[in-house]
């Protein structure tokens, strides 16, 4: 177990270094100058070298990629005085000279073009709002989810059954920023007298008497709309996957024993027929992080795909980095314990 992990982290580290490689020369091959867009189209010549020089857009492509990778590993050269000490808060570990060091470090995603501020305190600011939504997106669609494709495939051919297949190709078929306009229109508009909820808003607003405070509803919205789509793929895979199981000689076995239809489906029948579910989940639940970008600017939710589209339009590269790359490390990390979860899922996987 222990070295498949390892095998898997080093392919996830593979494909980590492709996308930074990938991510970084995108950026820089954009004809954008960041000084510009920081300073305005009037600043003068010296107050945009001056820009350049301080984000290090005055050296090449290439030696700033090299910085940017020192900039993002765990264990990197650093020098050994007080402001680098400050800045990416190392631990030195083997001194190579008086000026330099090998230092143990978070990564380092540098600092915003327009506010100067750290990019990962400005992702850590957001981020917990979006995972909040996706994780309610995601409980969301798994418990409508799976209980619409067990009762589609317990009442096969029936009315319930083409209602809930229905149901599903509709939420395929909606694009996220369709399907978030639509509900934000009819819920938060049309039926706001009836429903309460807002068209737009954060999870936190500030109340001048009560300061910052948790406004729960202005998540149903983006919740259900960023549910959409992964519920009604999670109700067409239930339904398949309990057809083929619920065929199977052990649940007829089951039946002519006498158990109980409710304990054949839920303690037997359910348990087998989970593997692509799971997988489903997974990959949606770290592709909802990226979906949620559509989904935050439409319902003006306050979370990382928001602040990313804001950073886009700015130019904000830093930031616009940073959020790619903390969804791709994301990506990364559901996918091994994914592996790992088929084995208690299914004993008859086998790690190799």
């Amino acid at each position: 177990m222990i070295g498949y992990i390892l095998r898997k982290l080093s392919y996830g580290l593979a494909v980590m270094l492709g996308i930074v490689v990938v991510v970084f020369f995108l950026f820089n091959v954009l004809p954008v100058d960041p000084a510009r867009m920081t300073q305005g189209q009037r600043a003068d010549v010296q107050s945009l070298q001056a820009v350049r020089k301080e984000f290090g857009l005055d050296k090449p492509v290439p030696v700033q990629f090299i910085y940017y990778l020192n900039d993002l590993s765990p264990v990197a050269v650093h020098a050994r005085n007080e402001e680098e000490r400050q800045r990416y808060h190392y631990v030195s570990l083997i001194p190579i000279s008086k000026e330099k060091t090998i230092a143990l470090k978070w990564p380092y995603l540098r600092r915003s073009y327009q506010t100067r501020k750290d990019v990962a305190s400005l992702l850590l600011g957001v981020i917990p709002n979006t995972l909040i939504l996706a994780t309610t997106a995601m409980l969301f669609a798994i418990v409508i989810g799976v209980f619409l494709g067990i009762l589609s495939a317990v009442h096969q051919n029936t009315w319930i059954d083409r209602a809930a297949l229905t149901f599903s190709t509709l939420g395929i078929s909606a694009p996220s920023f369709f399907a978030g306009i639509i509900i934000a229109w009819i819920f938060g508009f049309v039926l706001n007298k009836y429903t309460g909820l807002n068209m737009s808003g954060s999870l936190y607003s500030y109340d001048p008497f009560r300061g910052e405070i948790v406004t729960w509803r202005n998540l149903v919205l983006p919740m259900i709309t960023l549910g959409l789509r992964p519920l009604a793929i999670i109700v067409q895979l239930t339904r398949s996957a309990m057809l083929d199981v619920l065929g199977q000689d052990y649940i007829r076995t089951a039946r002519a024993k006498g158990l109980g239809e409710h304990t054949i489906i839920y303690r037997h029948a359910l348990k087998n027929a989970l593997n692509p579910v799971i997988t489903a989940i997974a990959n949606w639940f770290a592709s909802l992080l990226a979906g949620s970008f559509f989904v935050e600017y439409v319902f003006g939710y306050n979370g990382l795909g928001k602040a990313t589209v804001d950073a886009l339009e700015m130019s904000d590269f830093p930031v616009v980095m940073g959020s790619i790359l903390f969804i791709a490390f994301i990506f990364v990390v559901i996918n091994i314990l994914v592996d790992v979860l088929y084995v208690w899922i299914d004993p008859r996987v086998k790690l190799t």
